[in-house]
């Protein structure tokens, strides 16, 4: 197999120099509409080719790829009395696997417990490259499946308007969440 970067010949679909050198996280962040820190980790641009994997098989091992590079960083750095929940934006399997529960998953830590399939949406249009205005009209209509007992650090890939994290906080409740985590945000240039 070649990596999908270099195209190097690799045991892995990013090779370990990759991963060390071009996945480098950076920390990015920016405070939501209601003040809740958004973080994230690398650039559209930067991982464009990866993240356009998503929907395909191989998205299965990038996207655990980029979620150990980055979030089981985070999350290893993380030092809390609290324990925190990490749900993951609409993780329902398609395609063979959910992209936010590994991202979630890598998040699993002494500080950090993943909960799975607990919020989840009733619309499954697809906002990928839609407008602000599309999304807005067109919401996700979130609901929870399953009891969220912590605080919460909300996970998703890529953040473009902010309008589905804004949709999820408001369902989860502001004071419940106290961080949201992204590969991307869309708004960082």
């Amino acid at each position: 197999m070649h990596c999908m970067i270099c195209e190097a010949i690799s045991a892995s679909h990013i090779c370990k120099v990759c991963q060390e050198h071009i996945l480098e996280p950076k920390l990015y962040r920016r405070k939501l509409h209601n003040n809740i820190e958004l973080l994230s980790f690398y650039k559209y641009e930067d991982i464009k080719k990866l993240l356009h994997t998503k929907h395909t098989d191989e998205g299965y091992h990038i996207f655990n790829i980029l979620a150990q590079c980055s979030l089981k960083r985070f999350a290893t750095e993380f030092a809390s009395e609290e324990v925190y929940n990490a749900v993951g934006i609409d993780d329902h399997a398609r395609n063979g696997y959910s992209h936010t529960a590994i991202l979630s998953k890598a998040l699993d830590s002494k500080s950090i417990k993943p909960i799975y399939g607990a919020l989840r949406a009733k619309s499954h249009l697809s906002y990928s490259g839609k407008s602000k205005s599309f999304r807005e009209k067109n919401p996700r209509e979130f609901f929870l499946r399953k009891r969220i007992t912590k605080d919460i650090i909300l996970v998703d890939d890529i953040v473009t308007t902010g309008t589905t994290m804004r949709e999820a906080i408001e369902l989860l409740g502001e004071d419940r969440v106290v961080l949201a985590l992204a590969l991307v945000d869309m708004t960082k240039k």
